[in-house]
């Protein structure tokens, strides 16, 4: 049976080439694959642009609302078609920007079709939140492997921050593409921070905006103050 792999890292820890070059493999031994990625990701239009300058178009681009293992099969068949062979991988660039559900159909693609599927992307937000695509990846693939990248300190990076022009922001939307999502049109970029230097940069604080729901059974309450 195939497997779902997720494989994921903070901002530049080297997804998008990991990613070709695992096509490029498939390819230098005989075998088809198909490239994709959430239509939502703007960057590069329809390509796959690595930091090393590497760039390739993908097959199809997934939208918001879309039945993934739908699209899937009729990429497939189409391939088919025009190539001659089936598809032996699917590879999936930015898969943080997939639905639960969308998640869900990369599963049934391995499972049901026994295709393997490799998705790439980043756990968590600059509010150091998980995508709900990453959150479902972390939950339901068979293989979990994080591509590492160092901080700016030196040491290993695990959160993205997000820079509006000179300064760190820690508010606003989730997704933030381009520059045109900035106030006044000044660029936004992303930079990867230790624990360290995140917690340096955001004054001490987590999840910003965000705090749990907490739930108490039997009437009790709880020991401590969480708000």
């Amino acid at each position: 049976m195939a497997k779902l792999y997720f494989r994921y890292g903070a901002m530049n820890s080297g997804k998008s080439t990991a990613l070709l070059q695992a096509a490029f493999n498939y390819e230098e031994r005989g075998h088809e694959v198909l490239l994709a990625k959430p239509e939502i990701d703007s960057k590069g239009d329809n390509a796959i642009v690595s930091r090393l300058g590497v760039v390739r178009q993908v097959d199809f681009t997934v939208g918001a609302a879309e039945d993934l293992l739908d699209r899937f099969q009729r990429e497939r068949a189409r391939a088919v078609q025009q190539r001659g062979r089936d598809i032996s991988c699917l590879l999936l660039d930015e898969a943080q920007f997939l639905s639960e559900g969308q998640v869900d159909d990369l599963l049934r693609i391995a499972i049901q079709l026994d295709i393997p599927v490799l998705a790439y992307g980043i756990r968590t937000d600059f509010q150091t939140v998980a995508f709900p695509g990453s959150r479902r990846l972390l939950e339901i693939a068979h293989s979990l492997e994080e591509l590492k990248t160092i901080c700016r300190c030196g040491r290993k990076a695990v959160f993205n921050g997000r820079r509006v022009g000179d300064r760190f922001v820690f508010d606003g939307d989730q997704v933030a593409i381009d520059a045109s999502l900035a106030s006044g049109g000044v660029e936004v970029a992303y930079e990867s921070l230790c624990g360290a230097c995140y917690l340096e940069e955001s004054g001490g604080v987590l999840n910003r905006g965000w705090r749990p729901k907490l739930e108490f059974s039997y009437g009790e309450e709880p020991d401590a103050d969480f708000t």
